[in-house]
């Protein structure tokens, strides 16, 4: 049988530097990947309908989504428009929306944070708040971008976990605390998915594909950076790639 590490795709944004587009994912998460994880991290170019993602995932045991700066265009969930000068990526959008049930329904593990939590969730139904921090009864989920990167990434209030869900089984705990750099947030939760776990305001702050054969796993916050110093996000991590790892099995066994 193979020992090869799985090899986990991770679709990249699509960003104007300078005069040329790139195709992008931050350095955090590929260190999450392939030290957390213990997997090879493989870059997916968004390339949107030139992408054949059937034929694609065939090639990967599992599928991380990252955070970014822009956000999933709101026609994508019928909202309303967005501010001017608000980021978008319409090639990241058309690359990953079509690509997660599939990666649910056929069994890879995925890993969705902060914009990839919000991906998830528009690719099930769900619609998204624009900017929560002005909906009456929640608070600002935002960064604040002048402090120092230690301080944005600091742990910045409580989540409570659903008692007996995956994320409490997988930190023996029922509240924990994580960071928040988020303008958006879940208006109405995608089919299918249930509910890890909720910030003290009421904000959906994880949650999971109930009848996903493997790991299907949405946070809103962002548990790769320095994943290393806090106890939980190793231990998450290591969830994620022993999934890939047992979808890797399963490969080497056909």
């Amino acid at each position: 049988m193979s020992t090869r590490r799985p090899l986990i795709g991770i679709p990249a944004d699509r960003r104007l530097l300078g005069h040329h587009y790139f195709h992008c994912v931050g350095e955090k998460y590929i260190a999450a990947v392939a030290e957390g994880a213990q997997a090879v991290p493989v870059l997916i170019p968004s390339l949107g309908d030139g992408l054949e993602a059937r034929e694609l995932l065939a090639d990967f045991d599992g599928i991380l989504l990252t955070g970014s700066p822009s956000n999933v265009e709101p026609h994508r969930y019928n909202g309303p428009a967005s501010d001017p000068g608000t980021l978008h990526d319409a090639y990241r959008d058309a690359t990953t929306l079509p690509m997660i049930p599939r990666v649910v329904e056929a069994g890879l593990p995925l890993l969705a944070i902060c914009r990839g939590f919000q991906e998830m969730n528009v690719a099930f139904g769900g619609t998204l708040w624009q900017k929560l921090h002005e909906v009456q009864g929640y608070r600002n989920h935002r960064e604040d971008t002048e402090a120092p990167l230690d301080e944005q990434y600091g742990p910045a209030h409580d989540i409570e976990l659903t008692p007996d869900g995956l994320l409490a089984r997988l930190s023996g705990e029922q509240r924990l605390k994580v960071n928040s750099l988020h303008s958006q947030g879940v208006q109405t939760l995608g089919k299918g998915l249930v509910v890890e776990a909720r910030a003290p305001d009421g904000v959906i702050e994880a949650f999971r594909a109930a009848d996903a054969p493997s790991l299907a796993l949405g946070l809103q916050w962002h548990p790769e950076w320095k994943f290393k110093d806090n106890p939980f996000s190793r231990a998450l991590f290591a969830a994620f790639g022993e999934a890939a790892r047992e979808r890797a099995r399963q490969r080497a066994a056909r």
